[in-house]
């Protein structure tokens, strides 16, 4: 249906089975559930990092970008929202999480709704989100939920934390019933700085067929 919203998770979680993924998953679950409570038809595409690090790491250091890479990246354009999810390494976002973001065009991410989570081993990396992620996720010009989800082995059952759960899910779909991402990306589309060729140059208002642009061509 054309108008069925697209959910995206985005799971570097490296293990099998993986508590990043399941973490992902229980978001998943409630954004869902809150979707159909406000009478909002959406699906879930997940996009799993593990299988494409080997893409991402080529893609970092030689621009190519591979067809299974791109694919992702389609995915991600396309999304109303997104579920970000990742382990922490020694107090830090995954470098496999964040190496995935840099490789992504500038413009893609525009305006979309995010909800942060991370699994950590201990709840002394609680504050990684929101010291470190928000501010990347700023970069990229999306709007992050006001709840994060931080995880530690002892959440798991905690109820507190099912709460937790609930509220960044209401507050996602919040976001995505207020259509932010389609008015900014319509009205304000122009006032935001664009790269060259982000976005398929469509956003520029760049004469190709000056005197100049044809000498940088090479005289053509």
């Amino acid at each position: 249906m054309a108008d069925t919203k697209q959910l995206v998770i985005v799971n570097a979680g490296t293990s099998d089975p993986s508590t990043t993924r399941l973490l992902a998953d229980r978001a998943t679950t409630k954004t869902l559930a809150e979707a159909e409570r406000r009478g909002i038809a959406m699906e879930a595409r997940v996009i799993d990092l593990r299988p494409l690090a080997g893409d991402i790491t080529a893609a970092l250091t030689t621009q190519l970008v591979s067809a299974e890479l791109e694919r992702a990246s389609e995915i991600l354009r396309d999304a109303d929202a997104i579920i970000a999810a990742t382990p922490v390494y020694k107090a830090a976002a995954s470098g496999l999480f964040t190496s995935f973001f840099q490789v992504l065009d500038n413009d893609l991410l525009i305006g979309t709704p995010v909800l942060l989570a991370a699994t950590a081993g201990s709840p002394r990396h609680s504050l990684v989100v929101d010291d470190q992620l928000r501010g990347f996720f700023s970069y990229l010009r999306t709007v992050t939920a006001p709840t994060s989800l931080v995880s530690s082995p002892e959440d798991w059952n905690s109820s507190e934390f099912g709460k937790r759960v609930d509220r960044a899910a209401t507050e996602l779909m919040a976001l995505v019933a207020g259509g932010f991402r389609e008015n900014a990306r319509g009205e304000g589309w122009e006032a935001y700085q664009h790269s060259y060729g982000s976005a398929g140059g469509t956003e520029l208002g760049i004469n190709l067929d000056s005197d100049l642009m044809r000498l940088a061509a090479g005289g053509r």
